[in-house]
C-alpha cells in the first residue's frame, strides 16, 4: 500500500509539472519562407490573387488528387473560400478563406482544419518588387496552440515541418511562373 501511495504521488508530481511547463511555454508559433521571382510583382501578384491558382503549387493542395473541392464568392475577393475534404488522415478536410487584400503587396487568409482536428491559423502571401523583373514572394503562416496541447511545440520542429512544404510550394510557384 505504501509503494502505491509513493506511486501515485510521483505520478501526480510529474503530471503537476508537466503542466506547469506547459504554462510557461510558449502558445504561438509562426512559420514563412520567400523565393525571388523572375517576373514583374503585377504580373505575380495577379496569379496569387486567385487562391484557386494554390491548387497548381501548394504542396497540400497534391496531396491527394481525389479530395474534394469547393468554392463559395468570387475568386480574388475578400470572402472567397476554397474547401477541402479528403479521406486520408494527413489531409483531413477544412478550409481557406481571403480575409484581407492589400492590392498588389499582400493577401491574407484565415485557415480552419475541421478533420483531424479543429484549429484556426493566419496565412498569406506577400510580393515584393526587387528589381523590375524580379519579385520577392514570401508565404507565412502564424498560429496559436491552446495550454496545455501547446507542450507538443517543445518536441515538434514545425517551423522546418511547414517551412518545407512552403520552400517546395515557392519552387513549384517560381518555376511554374517562370515557364509562362
Amino acid at each position: 500500500m505504501k509503494i502505491l501511495k509513493i506511486f501515485g504521488l510521483v505520478v501526480g508530481l510529474a503530471v503537476l509539472l508537466i503542466l506547469a511547463v506547459a504554462a510557461f511555454s510558449k502558445k504561438e508559433y509562426s512559420v514563412a519562407r520567400d523565393a525571388t521571382i523572375n517576373l514583374p510583382k503585377d504580373k505575380v501578384f495577379a496569379y496569387l490573387l486567385q487562391l484557386k491558382n494554390q491548387d497548381n503549387f501548394s504542396v497540400w493542395a497534391s496531396m491527394d488528387k481525389d479530395m474534394k473541392k469547393t468554392y463559395r464568392g468570387t475568386d480574388g475577393t475578400v470572402g472567397f473560400v476554397s474547401a477541402w475534404d479528403s479521406a486520408k488522415d494527413d489531409v483531413g478536410a477544412g478550409e481557406q478563406e481571403i480575409k484581407k487584400i492589400l492590392p498588389g503587396d499582400r493577401i491574407d487568409y484565415e485557415l480552419r482544419f475541421l478533420r483531424p482536428f479543429e484549429s484556426k491559423s493566419d496565412a498569406f502571401l506577400k510580393t515584393e518588387a526587387v528589381e523590375p523583373n524580379k519579385t520577392k514572394v514570401t508565404w507565412g503562416f502564424s498560429a496559436k496552440m491552446p495550454y496545455p496541447m501547446n507542450l507538443m511545440l517543445l518536441f515538434t520542429d514545425i517551423e522546418g515541418m511547414i517551412g518545407k512544404d512552403f520552400e517546395t510550394g515557392l519552387l513549384n510557384l517560381k518555376l511554374l511562373l517562370e515557364r509562362k
